[in-house]
């Protein structure tokens, strides 16, 4: 599940040669609406989406595959350093997430080890996962709660003013309210913090 389609061509090129015929591309489409069709179209024993698909996005994609076909297993993908994303793609489902810099050659051994039942990070990224929160823990209230989980969800401002039933001018000063409650720069560290303190799960 990718929309670069130069990417999708090279693997579909080079995995049966590097796996010597074991790991084949059967079944592509740069569409995270239709991923979850596509899957149980082609039943493949395994799925490599990218994060960062266009919405409704990839780990939107990642949990409707989970949901329609769940023997199918997923590894998660991103040409971003950034754990956030990563972190609600394993909660959705994901059993793996490599990084997009990866070649050919290099992602074989990790996904043949998913094929057999283990779940895969790149040791950078485990670390980061496992480090002490670096975040003071906050009281939120329900509210604040909903706006932090829409946020780590990665739901635009126009959905969640409509979840809320308020306007996109309040959810926007809601969500300044928000980082500089959590002591946060950005949506992303606070998708971290939500991750963090379990309000995900």
């Amino acid at each position: 599940m990718d929309d670069h389609p130069l990417f999708v061509h090279g693997l579909e090129l080079l995995l049966p040669t590097t796996s010597d015929g074991r790991a084949e591309v059967v079944g592509s489409t740069g569409n995270a609406a239709t991923a979850a069709g596509l899957v149980s179209r082609c039943l493949p024993d395994l799925v490599l989406v990218d994060l960062h698909l266009p919405p409704p996005g990839g780990i939107r994609a990642v949990a409707a595959i989970r949901r329609t076909t769940p023997q199918t297993r997923v590894v998660a993908m991103s040409g971003s350093t950034d754990p956030a994303p990563v972190l609600e793609a394993l909660r959705a489902g994901a059993e793996g997430y490599l990084p997009k810099t990866s070649g050919p050659e290099e992602l074989l051994p990790p996904l043949l080890a998913v094929l057999d039942g283990w779940a895969v990070l790149p040791a950078e990224l485990l670390r980061v996962l496992l480090r002490p929160s670096r975040f003071t823990p906050v009281d939120l209230d329900a509210e604040e709660r909903r706006l932090l989980c829409a946020i780590a969800a990665g739901r635009h401002t126009v959905d969640i003013a409509e979840e809320l039933h308020v306007s996109e001018r309040t959810v926007k000063r809601m969500t300044a309210a928000l980082l500089r409650k959590l002591r946060v720069a950005n949506r992303a560290e606070a998708a971290a913090v939500a991750g963090q303190a379990g309000l995900l799960e």
